[in-house]
């Protein structure tokens, strides 16, 4: 829609119809708001694997708990290999995951023992949610720099009582609290993925198809607003520099994304370019997981690094601390 607005704007600009151009342009000024946090404009840079002097990278990935959770050789044990080995490649010195899933039963993966020895990030701060018997799942913070306080905040019902945690973490002399965590989905199950191929493809009646979709959209959408300014409050009350990485589950556009990002950066949008999709389910244009950073920080590069091992891209950036 944008890019038919803008080729109006010009196509009447071309003809010397200015008036009908007005149109165009009014409704691209209305929109500026919107297309500034949708569409990054930085020129496409070359990420650089070597980290400069005084700064820190962070990766956010949710991985969707590893895609499989018991020890075997098939295919998603195999991409469980993919991811571990990605985020090894990157050589971040913090990882902020969500969706995270860990086992203490032994038929099962413990995937904070191998995050810890085999990739080299001995300090964690995780909630340890029971998702069955001697089996956890919530969002996780590893570090290569100690971490000497954390906490977390469980959201209130009727949201999903998933957490926002927080861990401050020692970067040289400078301490700085690094959040994580990951906001209602829309709860879509297969179903519902399959009643949305068949609106797409007109099989079917939309009205049927859509009530229940709609539905849980609109739950989804009030679910969040709560978490959001819930998150806004407590970011306020950090006593120490803030870096935020999530999975909002909502895009740039949404009341959850101008709530909880405020004032921070987006690291996107001060180094990206395009529109950034990070879920690969639905539709090309869905920009839900972000790192923000408050303005003691300075942006330095990102990088979307797109590999279908978990329905969600990788976000890497590098950050430093302003003196």
């Amino acid at each position: 829609m944008l890019l038919v607005v803008i080729a109006f704007f010009i196509g009447w600009l071309l003809l010397r119809k200015r008036r009908l151009s007005l149109i165009s342009g009014i409704a691209l000024l209305l929109g500026l708001k919107g297309i500034l946090v949708f569409f990054a404009f930085h020129s496409p840079a070359s990420f650089t694997a070597k980290k400069e002097p005084n700064t820190f990278r962070v990766v956010s990935w949710n991985v969707a708990r590893f895609i499989e959770l018991k020890r075997n050789t098939n295919k998603g044990s195999q991409t469980r290999l993919k991811m571990m080995e990605l985020i090894k490649q990157q050589d971040a010195d913090i990882l902020c995951l969500q969706e995270f899933h860990t086992s203490t039963n032994p038929e099962y993966y413990n995937n904070i023992e191998t995050v810890q020895k085999e990739l080299g990030y001995p300090y964690f701060y995780f909630s340890f949610d029971n998702d069955g018997d001697k089996h956890y799942y919530s969002s996780i913070i590893f570090s290569r720099y100690p971490i000497i306080d954390s906490g977390l905040i469980r959201y209130p019902r009727p949201t999903i009582p998933d957490a926002l945690i927080h861990a401050d973490i020692k970067v040289n002399n400078d301490t700085i609290r690094i959040y994580t965590t990951h906001l209602q989905s829309l709860q879509f199950k297969k179903t519902d993925y399959e009643k949305i191929d068949r609106i797409k493809n007109a099989d079917d009646s939309i009205l049927s198809n859509s009530r229940n979709i709609l539905g849980k959209i609109k739950i989804a959408i009030s679910n969040r607003s709560i978490q959001a300014d819930l998150i806004s409050d407590v970011l306020g009350d950090s006593p120490n520099p803030v870096v935020f990485c999530a999975d909002l589950n909502d895009v740039p556009n949404s009341y959850t994304y101008a709530t909880v990002r405020g004032d921070m950066q987006d690291a996107f949008l001060k180094k990206g370019f395009g529109i950034g999709r990070t879920f690969s389910a639905l539709s090309p244009t869905l920009r839900i997981d972000y790192i923000f950073a408050d303005d003691n920080f300075k942006i330095k590069q990102f990088n979307r690094i797109v590999k279908n091992y978990s329905d969600h891209y990788m976000l890497v950036s590098d950050i430093q601390l302003k003196k």
